[in-house]
């Protein structure tokens, strides 16, 4: 295993479906910072603005754009997220899903709902994951998951962020999404340092809170998907859409798209 790893957390990955890994990034926070920098001066095709009218605050996000911001792909290629993904996953192999920028400014009281990834993507499989980043000290505005959650006999119905409306027609498929301070569930949450990185399954159930602090919450996200991921079709749009694929239910992701960037 790589060495920013432990048996322990691979172990409590493949149990709880998320794990904390110091460091992940600390030698590339500058690089990264620099990319949002760029990512949120030149937005990409899919880039929002997340709060309602009257709601204080700046709440940006925008997605893939690895391959149009060098510092991304320098990260992505260069770094040990790839081997540590494989293992985590314990997969042979890694590929690229798509990268993600959340940025919240200070005073941004409005937290990041509760959501499963999963559902909302064209992927299935259980070697999945997901590495979210802070670029900045994290205290209280750090991202929060339900251990087991990718588990669950039914998947969380997808909604739209800002109308808080289902967009899938078929809602006996899924749950409703719960509040699991309310149930009860347990919610795993880290103090986080820049270059620390949550690793969590596409079915973890995730949010994050509001920013009411004094100091900037940037944080980079990487989906990385192994051997077992397959392209399925989906009852509404997916997010990202990634619109022209041509891919066929059960096919794996096409390479050109979504190269391989490890292989044991």
């Amino acid at each position: 295993m790589h060495k920013l790893l432990t048996q322990d957390q691979i172990d409590a990955y493949q149990r709880d479906g998320v794990v904390l890994i110091k460091g992940l990034w600390a030698d590339h926070v500058d690089t990264l910072r620099a990319g949002v920098e760029t990512n949120m001066k030149e937005p990409g095709t899919y880039a929002a603005e997340n709060l309602k009218a009257g709601e204080g605050g700046r709440f940006f996000d925008d997605y893939c754009n690895w391959t149009r911001i060098p510092e991304f792909e320098q990260v992505i290629r260069e770094s040990a997220v790839a081997e540590v993904a494989a293992d985590l996953m314990q997969s042979n192999g890694v590929q690229v899903f798509h990268d993600h920028v959340l940025v919240k400014e200070p005073g941004t009281s409005k937290p990041t709902p509760w959501h499963q990834d999963g559902p909302y993507y064209f992927v299935e499989g259980q070697q999945t994951v997901s590495f979210w980043s802070p670029l900045d000290p994290v205290r209280e505005a750090s991202l929060r998951c339900v251990a087991g959650s990718h588990k669950w006999a039914k998947p969380v119905l997808p909604t739209r962020w800002l109308s808080e409306e289902n967009f899938y027609p078929d809602e006996d498929a899924y749950m409703p999404v719960p509040d699991p301070d309310a149930e009860g569930m347990t919610v795993l949450e880290w103090q986080m340092e820049p270059g620390d990185a949550v690793a969590f399954n596409y079915g973890i159930l995730h949010g994050a809170r509001g920013n009411d602090s004094a100091q900037r919450r940037r944080a980079f996200s990487l989906r990385l998907v192994g051997d077992d991921a397959r392209y399925v079709e989906r009852p509404g749009r997916t997010s990202p859409p990634f619109p022209g694929h041509d891919m066929k239910a059960g096919q794996k992701l096409r390479e050109d798209w979504f190269p391989t960037i490890f292989q044991r």
